[in-house]
């Protein structure tokens, strides 16, 4: 299944809405459907998605027959005019609500999401600093009740990290999920500060990369084998040291993209062949969203499945200082952000895209 540009999605009128929430709700209630877990969680997931739509028409439709009997009062009794003001404006509130949530969104954003976290330029220092940044998102997601599950982590010497990939998950089907918060964090996070590698107290620049993609269902993404290179080696540790005496690590080489992923943590190789499958799906699914929206020009900008786009900048010595580079919006307290305190930056994000892809229709 190819998965589709929400600007370009077709606005779904109520009626249909409506009927597709009611086929779900027999669906869902179905104990067959749920034998396939990945198809009730599908279903779940759009369930989710359209609740907000309902309850909003429900909402407006009680508040229009109360506006509608208010105005029958109205013209028996004029004092009850004032109290009709009061419901109109709900409805015209209500009306504006459902006219929001009815604008196509991205169909991915109640997906959960692979997180990559890669060092860059810096050696050592960039790999902290990776570390870093995994650990940052880590809290998050745990400030926001969502599972993780690290999938690959390749250390470094002094406890930093090379690469690292972890799954997020969020316990609670949403139509706002795991993807539609963490999307716009892919790109280069770069670092100044004094680093631990340092004896003479000088300022160093380093840089580590973040990707994010939606984790692909088999629906979303369909991989033919002949398509994969398969290589297996052994597992290595910090400094390069083999850390088990078998070929249980796992290249995956997408052969049409070029696309690599490398799995070493489990000891069997069919596992971290597994992992590594569940990975590259999902980098094409994100490679595949930013093909078809530089295609339409809907959402050119909104995700790029690379490691190269400087987004935020992180000032630990002379001063503090953390500062989104696209949004500028920025904080003083570091501490606090590595920490997992991003909301903020990932608000800003939000709305930044949100007024770009506005200012671009």
């Amino acid at each position: 299944m190819t998965p589709s540009s929400s600007a370009d999605a077709p606005r779904a009128s109520v009626a249909q809405i409506l009927a597709e929430y009611t086929d779900l709700q027999l669906k869902l209630a179905d104990p067959g459907v749920h034998a396939d877990q990945g198809v009730a969680r599908r279903l779940g997931r759009r369930y989710a998605e359209l609740t907000p739509i309902v309850n909003s028409s429900n909402e407006l439709a009680s508040a229009r027959g109360d506006l509608e009997a208010a105005l029958e009062m109205v013209d028996e009794d004029p004092s009850f005019a004032a109290e009709a003001e009061v419901i109109a404006q709900r409805v015209a509130d209500l009306e504006t609500e459902l006219g929001e949530l009815l604008t196509p969104r991205d169909p991915d954003d109640s997906k959960d999401v692979i997180l990559e976290v890669k060092a860059g330029e810096g050696g050592e220092e960039s790999a902290l600093f990776a570390g870093d940044l995994l650990r940052m998102y880590l809290r998050y997601a745990e400030r926001r009740g969502w599972k993780t599950e690290v999938l690959s982590a390749n250390e470094s010497d002094l406890g930093g990290y090379k690469d690292a990939t972890v799954a997020i998950k969020s316990p609670a089907l949403s139509a706002d999920g795991v993807w539609a918060r963490l999307k716009f964090e892919g790109g280069v996070h770069r670092v100044q500060r004094v680093p631990v590698t340092e004896s003479q107290g000088r300022i160093h620049t380093s840089a580590a990369g973040v990707l994010v993609a939606p984790e692909a269902e088999d629906v979303d993404v369909s991989i033919d084998p002949n398509d994969l290179r398969i290589d297996v080696f052994r597992s290595s540790g910090p400094g390069g040291q083999s850390v088990n005496t078998t070929d249980s690590a796992v290249r995956l080489t997408h052969i049409p993209t070029g696309i690599v992923v490398s799995m070493q943590n489990e000891k069997s190789q069919i596992q971290n062949r597994a992992a590594a499958l569940r990975v590259l799906q999902s980098r094409l699914l994100l490679l595949k969203k930013e093909q078809q929206d530089a295609e339409k020009k809907a959402l050119a900008g909104d995700v790029k499945a690379s490691w190269g786009d400087q987004m935020r900048s992180y000032v630990l010595n002379p001063y503090q200082m953390v500062k989104d580079l696209r949004t500028e919006h920025e904080v003083g307290n570091t501490g606090a952000v590595l920490d997992g305190e991003i909301d903020d930056f990932i608000d800003a994000g939000i709305r930044w895209r949100a007024n770009s892809r506005n200012a671009e229709n």
